[in-house]
């Protein structure tokens, strides 16, 4: 048998310093007695993993609306690939794990049905009540959406699992600064930053590989404009060249995906030398010490932009977008006319959070597929109720 104390033993002998141990969390909000066997952050992460949220990501859009294929990644996908390369890159650098996991499958709880196109919609209709972001929202549902417990509202989590979902921060999830209990406390730990990078590696190699599914973008465009691509697809050609383009794409992929996390590992290393961090002090006093090396960052850069400009501008994926803006405004615009056709949970919120933020609630909470139900419930007259 291993007891939680135990654990915290293992912990101080195999994690570097600089590591966030979990005998040194900053604690809960509501005080509890903790787990014998679990680590704070291990239960942490089985609490998300439970969550009514967190289910809901299977039926929540990527990039793709989940009913155009089968095979294109969900919000759940998504996530659970974010915590595998987060857990490896927490392995190397002798980080907490279990910390990592549990952001990594929280960092997108708070995602709205239709990607980033139900979070634009939202954010400019709540533009003149305190505005709509992902993590903001995230951390609204870890602490107060969820319902599952006599003692307490939301999940209960630990300050380190809440701060890596509030500042969570890649090239498209810059959110502003806000006044909150976290602006005081610098920058996040280094297994909160871990995930920032894990999510950038997990979904720009697995948007090429579902764009390339769907024949969105093709091995051409790649070749010529996307020099990363082309290093090893050359490689690959000539040593497996019997070999379909399909399965070599495959082999592709996972390659990219291990030479990122190679890099990272690499130059966060030496970060981590040459700014010379001792302890969670001095993660807490210095930006920049998770990282990309030089080449790579450009390399990555490059990639990320092919995919801006062929993908993520495709019309097919443009008229998805501009599809789903319409069905959340006029969901939205439906219960502003009359708040009755709320369920009873978010009606009984709409005095303490206001008739706005209650159905910003309500929509952002919904998966696509009960998004587009619900916009034939309130439509379409001859849809069953």
């Amino acid at each position: 048998m291993l007891t939680r104390d135990e654990r915290e033993e293992i912990e101080k002998q195999s994690l570097a310093q600089y590591a966030m141990h979990s005998g040194n969390t900053k604690g809960r909000k509501y005080q509890e007695n903790e787990s014998e066997y679990r680590t704070v952050y291990q239960r942490d992460r089985d609490r998300i993993i439970h969550s009514t949220a967190f289910r809901r990501l299977e039926y929540k859009t990527q990039v793709f609306v989940n009913h155009e294929a089968d095979y294109y990644r969900t919000r759940l996908t998504h996530s659970i690939e974010v915590a595998q390369i987060a857990r490896t890159l927490a392995r190397a650098l002798k980080l907490n794990e279990d910390l990592s996991e549990a952001i990594a499958l929280a960092h997108d709880i708070g995602h709205t049905p239709f990607g980033h196109s139900g979070e634009e919609a939202l954010h400019n209709i709540m533009a003149e009540k305190g505005g709509f972001e992902h993590n903001r929202q995230g951390l609204r549902v870890v602490d107060y959406l969820e319902n599952r417990y006599l003692s307490f509202p939301g999940l209960n989590l630990t300050y380190e699992v809440r701060e890596g979902i509030i500042k969570h921060k890649t090239s498209y999830d810059n959110p502003q600064k806000t006044d909150t209990e976290f602006s005081q406390s610098g920058n996040p730990t280094l297994e909160a930053r871990i995930v920032n990078f894990a999510d950038e590696i997990a979904y720009n190699n697995h948007d090429l590989d579902d764009g390339l599914k769907g024949g969105f973008i093709t091995i051409e465009q790649l070749y010529e404009n996307v020099a990363l691509f082309k290093e090893y697809w050359d490689y690959l050609k000539n040593k497996y060249g019997e070999h379909s383009d399909e399965l070599l794409l495959r082999k592709l992929v996972r390659n990219l995906i291990g030479m990122q996390i190679t890099d990272v590992i690499k130059q966060t290393s030496k970060n981590i030398e040459d700014m010379s961090i001792r302890d969670i002090n001095d993660v807490r006093k210095h930006d920049g010490i998770v990282s990309f090396s030089k080449e790579m960052d450009e390399k990555h850069k490059e990639l990320k932009n092919f995919l801006y400009n062929n993908l993520y501008k495709h019309y097919k994926v443009v008229k998805m977008a501009n599809r789903a803006k319409r069905f959340v405004n006029a969901l939205f615009d439906a219960y502003m006319e009359d708040s009755e056709q709320l369920p009873d949970q978010f009606k009984n919120r709409i005095e303490k959070d206001g008739l706005e933020r209650a159905i910003c609630d309500y929509i952002a909470g919904m998966t696509d597929r009960y998004a587009q139900d619900e916009y034939a419930r309130l439509f379409l007259p001859y849809t069953k109720m």
